[in-house]
């Protein structure tokens, strides 16, 4: 017990001094999930031994990865899985599927490195949605038309692997996995309609519950928890892994609040981020040997490439098809397709069962997690270069300077005001948009100050707006000319060439580069 404490001591510790290191560092480049594993490989028992992974702490941490997957399930809107998007994702996702089977099977460089078998192949597939969604929340992209598009094509990233874990990697005959999976879905099913039932009709124990859910009782969270300890717990009597069970948590949440519930994330937020989520990150550090995947950094580099090769190219090129769609600049689509190829906690639950069943050598499983960390770390930095040189439109801003090579400053001046306007109108909107999915308000004194903030806000971005020369009335035809009248505007002052030769590919990223204005 004394050593189990020491252990959480120190990985609490850690867990405080990420956040603060993360904030030092100018522009916050490194996500904090990065430091937290690096910390646990540094400290965990293949370099100093300080951190003892032992059954006690290793619960904790398979209760931060079901904490983490309970949040991803939250956040799919069931709705958008069976809209436009949706199906496109999944077909997206079909197609990695196919890729990447290919890739391992007949690539011989895979099969010399104990690259082989389903677990390969669903590890090159994933997407670490819940491990991105915080960095979109942070980054302000959440609501955004990039946001929804990392979200609608992540959603099948992380959904579809974990459901191929529970087929393909099951130790089962067929018809029992089929079987066993068809119990787990009536339980499920369960779950999520008698809750929704109950709401519905507004029985005495929902009246209870939602009574009782801001005092000391807690009663909606502590359901929240049951619900994810249960399904948890069934998903290791069937002997499949317990991601599946929280996600499916998560996704029963949603279905039983499909608004949402701001109390309840915040307290879900608050329970999973501040104690059981970094305890999983450290510990998963904890599991990664240094000296394996410094003697062996050519597989790292090659799964990184060919992860973002079968990942993230597909989603650019199904983006590019859908255009109709996704109106989205090639720098907005790009910037969507790198977010895609962010893999980590899959890629931990699935080498971990491929160590347990023999046909992953731990070596291999150190390296491929190590990976998957510096996915989390490299990705989502490129992603946000990208998505900030997209509003800028660097093609028009080149196509003016060369016309009029005296005026570069000028022309770079105008571009990035462009950027920052644009970027302020869109934050403006999704404030506006939050506001009106918040629950009633419990007053009239608070109900004015929240239409004030919304007519502030409203604003400030039409503002935003004139200043663009957009006349507000017309709004909605912002998405799709935007870009194009600020273009003309400035191509009057370079002479009719830059408008010219600039009224193809990024034109059409309006829609992106104002986001929900």
């Amino acid at each position: 017990m004394t050593v189990d404490l020491v252990s959480l001591t120190i990985i609490m510790l850690v867990a405080v001094l990420c956040p603060v290191i993360v904030q030092l560092i100018p522009g916050k480049p490194v996500p904090q999930t990065v430091l937290l594993l690096l910390a646990g490989a540094l400290l965990g028992p293949h370099m100093f031994g300080v951190i003892q992974v032992s059954e006690s702490v290793q619960l904790l941490s398979e209760l931060g990865l079901a904490f983490l997957f309970l949040l991803a399930g939250y956040e799919i809107d069931p709705k958008q899985l069976g809209g436009h998007q949706g199906r496109v994702g999944l077909a997206t996702w079909a197609a990695t599927f196919v890729l990447a089977f290919a890739v391992i099977t007949f690539v011989p460089y895979f099969k010399r490195h104990d690259m082989t078998g389903m677990a390969a192949v669903i590890t090159l597939t994933t997407t670490a949605l819940g491990t991105l969604m915080p960095i979109l929340k942070e980054r302000g992209l959440e609501g955004t038309p990039v946001g929804n598009a990392v979200v609608a094509y992540g959603t099948w990233g992380e959904l579809c692997p974990v459901l191929m874990m529970a087929v393909l990697l099951s130790t089962r005959s067929q018809w029992q996995t089929f079987l066993t999976l068809a119990v787990f879905a009536v339980i499920c099913a369960v779950a999520a309609l008698v809750p929704a039932k109950a709401r519905k009709a507004g029985n005495r124990f929902y009246r209870l519950v939602t009574k009782h859910s801001n005092i000391s009782e807690q009663v909606l969270m502590r359901l929240t928890v049951l619900l994810l300890i249960t399904l948890v717990t069934v998903s290791a009597i069937f002997d499949l892994d317990v991601v599946l069970g929280a996600f499916a948590a998560g996704f029963i949440l949603r279905y039983v609040i499909p608004e949402g519930s701001q109390t309840l994330e915040t307290r879900l937020d608050g329970i999973s981020y501040g104690f059981f989520i970094p305890i999983f990150f450290v510990v998963s550090g904890a599991a990664i040997d240094l000296k394996a995947v410094g003697g062996n950094p050519g597989l790292l580099i090659v799964f990184i490439v060919v992860l973002m090769l079968i990942r993230a190219v597909p989603v650019y090129i199904a983006m590019s098809l859908d255009r109709k769609a996704n109106p989205m600049s090639s720098h907005h689509r790009v910037t969507v397709a790198v977010y895609c190829a962010t893999a980590l906690p899959l890629i931990v639950a699935v080498t971990t069962v491929a160590v347990k069943a023999g046909t992953m050598q731990q070596m291999t499983a150190s390296t491929l997690v190590a990976a998957g960390a510096v996915t989390v770390f490299l990705m989502p930095l490129l992603a946000g270069l990208t998505y900030r040189v997209a509003d800028v439109h660097p093609v028009t801003a080149i196509g003016e300077i060369v016309h009029d090579p005296h005026e570069y400053r000028q022309i770079l001046h105008e571009h990035i005001e462009m950027a920052h306007l644009l970027r302020h109108a869109e934050r403006m909107d999704v404030f506006v948009a939050r506001m009106d999915t918040l629950p009633p308000a419990a007053s009239a004194a608070d109900a004015k100050l929240r239409a004030e903030l919304v007519q502030r806000a409203e604003r400030e971005r039409d503002r935003c707006l004139r200043e663009l020369g957009i006349d507000p009335a017309t709004a909605q035809e912002y998405r799709e000319d935007t870009v194009k009248r600020w273009r003309q505007a400035a191509s009057k002052r370079a002479g009719g060439a830059a408008g010219a030769g600039g009224t193809g590919g990024d034109a059409s990223g309006a829609g992106a580069s104002g986001g929900a204005a």
